[in-house]
């Protein structure tokens, strides 16, 4: 008798597991990502910190369309400093693995600054999503993005951060 009493809590358990490990995006959903990064020389004489988001909102359970906003922070001695962003909107597809969440999709954007030549720019873009739990997931993505102003300038462009979904 007291073995089946063992049993019951494993079983229901084991029947909660499923909504536990639900992590795919769903049609309605909203996201937010986070992004950061900085390097300095070993002296400090030169700094860069950039911070980047993404709010985003998911019209089927595959497709989201997004705006993203960049802002870098540049100082150099004696160079002085100087800020730039970015401003994009994009659209991905995203690929329902559970809880890895491949995605494909384009940018289009603006790139503006202090001592930056403001252009527009475009690209292919892709990545990874692996969510932690139900609504907090860790990602990286690549893309490789054209400047319409001068076509010697397309440049790549790297994420790593996390997003939360709601």
């Amino acid at each position: 008798m007291l073995r089946k009493c063992v049993w019951v809590p494993v079983v229901a358990l084991l029947a909660l597991l499923p909504t536990v490990a639900n992590a795919q995006f769903q049609q309605g959903d909203w996201e937010l990502t986070l992004t950061g990064s900085g390097n300095s020389q070993k002296d400090f004489d030169s700094t860069a910190l950039s911070f980047g988001g993404t709010i985003g909102y998911f019209f089927t359970d595959q497709i989201e369309a997004n705006f993203r906003q960049t802002i870098s922070f540049f100082d150099s001695d004696p160079g002085g400093s100087t800020v730039a962003a970015s401003s994009a909107v994009g659209g991905d597809f995203h690929f329902d693995l559970d809880r890895w969440q491949p995605y494909i999709g384009g940018q289009i954007g603006y790139v503006y600054g202090d001592d930056t030549d403001d252009a527009f720019f475009a690209g292919p873009e892709g990545g990874l999503k692996y969510f932690v739990n139900n609504t907090t997931f860790v990602f990286g993505q690549v893309a490789y993005l054209f400047n319409f102003d001068e076509s010697d300038s397309d440049f790549w462009s790297y994420q790593l951060g996390i997003g939360f979904r709601w």
